[in-house]
Parts: structure tokens; sequence; C-alpha cells
């Protein structure tokens, strides 16, 4: 609790960080900020951030909002979701974002390109590394992973920007799941938060809604769709999802280090060469 210049209380919510933590806030207190230019009120508001002077640790300072811990009401929040997607601009023109960003605590690459394709192979490209120094090589995991890269994402993203189609750059959250989503109590309306955005095609977003440990399911899906229709070509929307689905399952491999389970479940060969053949 704090006292502004009039006398007035407010509360602040302070997050701290400490492994990547200058990139972790600086690239947290961006995402907030883009989020928050395009559609008001459904993030925390965000300050500043920086390093507290007691400790090696990194600071970022919003908005308090008491939240109920629910998911949204789809309809509405994918309403919200995908306006934001539609409204927001690509600063460049491209793929990318202002600064570099934390899945976790893994730093994203986010450097411009204007090729979506190309831009997503090297960010799927980096948890798949990450996820390989954290849990060990595994030969058939690594020759599906090379098979998935020069063969199938090629396959699946590089029609979205051939005979003459525009695949615009949408700024999306980047983490969504029903963690980082909630309610507000005083407003009655959707505010996500921990947001690692970037400006990347619309339907990469939905990649972790696919996961069967996430509780967003079928309804958001559905009411998304209503707001904002599959990318051309159409037929390959499936696909892209899967695709997509993926990169948030590398990341959570490598959260995980050592578990079997995560890694046939979320990270094995047999996902990668389902999209291959499907």
């Amino acid at each position: 609790m704090a006292e502004l210049a009039d006398g007035t209380p407010k509360q602040y919510f302070l997050k701290t960080a400490q492994e990547h933590g200058a990139v972790m806030m600086e690239g947290e207190f961006n995402s907030l900020q883009a989020i928050d230019r395009v559609s008001p009120g459904f993030v925390p508001k965000v300050y500043g951030w920086g390093k507290l002077e007691s400790s090696e640790e990194y600071f970022l300072i919003m908005d308090y909002i008491d939240l109920k811990m629910a998911l949204p009401d789809p309809e509405r929040f994918c309403q919200i979701l995908a306006d934001m997607h539609q409204k927001s601009e690509s600063p460049t023109g491209k793929f990318g974002f202002v600064v570099p960003t934390c899945h976790g605590k893994n730093i994203q690459p986010n450097n411009w390109d204007g090729s979506w394709c190309k831009y997503f192979t090297r960010l799927i490209t980096a948890f798949f590394d990450i996820d390989i120094n954290v849990n060990g090589p595994w030969r058939e995991y690594e020759e599906a992973f090379s098979i998935l890269k020069t063969l199938v994402i090629p396959q699946i993203l590089e029609p979205l920007q051939e005979n003459g189609l525009i695949l615009k750059p949408c700024l999306v959250h980047g983490d969504l799941w029903d963690e980082n989503t909630g309610v507000d109590i005083d407003r009655g309306q959707p505010v996500v938060y921990d947001a690692s955005a970037m400006y990347a095609h619309n339907e990469y977003e939905l990649g972790m809604w696919r996961r069967d440990v996430i509780k967003i399911g079928d309804a958001h899906f559905e009411q998304y769709l209503r707001h904002l229709p599959p990318s051309e070509p159409v037929h390959q929307w499936d696909d892209r999802n899967v695709l997509y689905s993926l990169k948030f399952s590398l990341a959570h491999s490598s959260a995980w280090p050592g578990s079997t389970a995560t890694r046939e479940k979320y990270g094995s060969p047999v996902d990668i060469i389902w999209i291959q053949e499907s």
C-alpha cells in the first residue's frame, strides 16, 4: 500500500526475479505496455522496472488488481483478444518485438524478421536447444526435430505468405493459459498478465490452448474463431495449431528436467512425426 501525493491510498503489485531478471522484467514491462496501448484494462497498468538496491533481484511494479482466479467468459475474453490481435500494428511491419522477452526463465529470440516461417523456426529451435541442454541428448528426438525444422515447418508456414497472401504481424500475449488469466472483481472484466509479447501470427497465441493440461478449451477456440477466422490456407489451420503447440510443449519439457513422463507426453518424437504425417 502506498500513498499518492494528494493523500489517496493506492495498492501496487511488486514482482521480482533474479535469474535473467533484467531481461525478464524489461520484457514484461514492454509487453504489458504494448498490450495496454491497444487494449486498455486487459492487463494491469505498469509503471516501471529496475534493479533492487539491496539485492541482485530486478523488479516490476504495476497496479494491484483484486482478481478472481477463474477462467473468464469465453465470449467476452475471446472478443477482447481477437480485437487486440486485429487492432495491433508492428512498429516495423515485421515479426518480432522491441526487446527480448522470457517464456518462463527462457529468453526468446525476438529479432525482427519479415518471414514468419523463418521467425518461428528460429524461435522453436531456441527452445529445442534449451530442452536438449536441460534433459540431455536423445537421438530419435533430435532426428525428428531435424525433419520438423527442414521439411515440416516450411510446408505448413510458408504458404501463409505465398501466392500474394499477406500475413499481418499481430501483438500476442505469448504465454496465454488459464494460470495467466483472471477476472477483475471490481470491473467484472477479463484480465491477463505475465505476458511475453511479440508480434506474431495471431494463431500462434492459440498454440498453448491445445495442450491437454490447459483448461482453456473448445469453447474458447470456437469463440475466438467467430471473431477472427483461420488464416489462408484455411485447410492447414489444424496443422498450424499443432505446430504452434509444440513450442509450448518444449518450454514445458525444459522446465521439468529429467521428467520421463513430460518428455514422452509433451516433447517426444511421436508428437513431431504426427505433424509430418497429418
